[in-house]
């Protein structure tokens, strides 16, 4: 069969190809190993070298035409092929993200905050130091300012902080607003200590800032024991206990009954009946007048407390560094 008849044949056999099996053996025939162009080849190598030279480039240009012709017609096949779906079968299970037990608490608290009609609003986690300390009273040489000290502050390049509390905030705000003012700062804080079940490098703060014409201790009372009714679903009994802290003046510690025991005294509250919830105070005049107001016109309450121990005492979660572990296991459980 001479160069002609095999160019012939082949593509009167394409023109008839229905399918892509069919398809698969027409390639086989005639372009695969034992196919009808390797047999061509195979006639010809015992001609003479010239003779041999001008129908071995034949029987190429003849291989690449039809190669190209075939290439067409299975990608017309291809086209054509379209992915059959059975409706009978069950769909693929879908893994569903959840919000994280922080975040979860974080929106319940602003919730509750907003119904008492507090606005949400955010500062930034990289402070100067200025907002993070001189505008809260607490002045040079103070050893929340030590690096080394009890407050564990992060320095940065350029004189800047990590915040080491949301109470940064609350001269921003004055500055910026007029009274009367109810804000919540939620946010993630830094210090610098070593961490344990109950201690992080890193950990999220609500803190609470009103202020009027006139405000009063009992109005701080009123506001913290509401909340944390709402929060804890039950009717709960608090303590202010007095303590000191630079930006408020008096300052308190809010211990409220505890829940596990009612007051008895049990592991949970260390036998003496209260539980240390937040620290609060009604603001220092050098704070109200580092915001830009008039501290004899205004008065103003504080209160600041972490997000990540009501969620630990919320889901019974007996180790801190949990939250930020990255475990799955941990966190499908929420």
């Amino acid at each position: 069969m001479d160069i002609e008849s095999i160019r012939k044949e082949a593509l009167d056999n394409l023109k008839q190809i229905k399918n892509k099996e069919d398809l698969d053996l027409f390639k086989k025939d005639y372009l695969g190993k034992k196919g009808k162009i390797r047999e061509f080849f195979s006639s010809i190598k015992d001609l003479p070298i010239e003779e041999k030279k001008t129908l071995g480039q034949k029987i190429n240009q003849l291989a690449s035409e039809i190669e190209e012709i075939f290439l067409l017609k299975e990608k017309d096949f291809n086209k054509e092929e379209k992915e059959e779906i059975d409706l009978t079968l069950p769909a693929k299970p879908t893994e569903l993200g959840s919000l994280h037990p922080i975040t979860q608490v974080k929106r319940e608290m602003e919730r509750i905050f907003q119904l008492m009609g507090f606005s949400v609003v955010e500062g930034p986690e990289i402070e100067d130091e200025w907002y993070n300390f001189d505008a809260l009273n607490i002045p040079e040489g103070h050893p929340a300012r030590d690096v080394l000290s009890l407050g564990k502050t992060f320095y940065l390049k350029g004189g800047n902080v990590l915040r080491t509390q949301t109470s940064s905030a609350q001269v921003r705000y004055m500055r910026k607003m007029k009274p009367p003012i109810k804000i919540i700062v939620p946010g993630k804080v830094y210090r610098y200590e070593k961490t344990d079940a109950s201690h992080e490098t890193n950990f999220f703060q609500l803190e609470g800032l009103l202020v009027d014409e006139n405000v009063s201790v009992a109005n701080l009372k009123a506001v913290l024991k509401k909340f944390l009714e709402e929060f804890f679903k039950r009717e709960v009994e608090i303590r202010l206990r007095p303590s000191y802290f630079p930006f408020t003046e008096p300052s308190f510690e809010v211990d409220m009954l505890c829940t596990v025991c009612n007051g008895k005294g049990c592991s949970a509250c260390k036998r003496t009946g209260w539980v240390e919830i937040l620290g609060s105070g009604i603001v220092h005049p050098n704070v109200i007048k580092n915001g830009g107001l008039d501290p004899k016109k205004y008065k103003g309450f504080a209160f600041g407390l972490s997000i990540d121990r009501p969620t630990m005492m919320n889901y019974k979660i007996n180790d801190i560094r949990l939250f930020h572990s990255g475990n799955l296991n941990f966190l499908k459980q929420f």
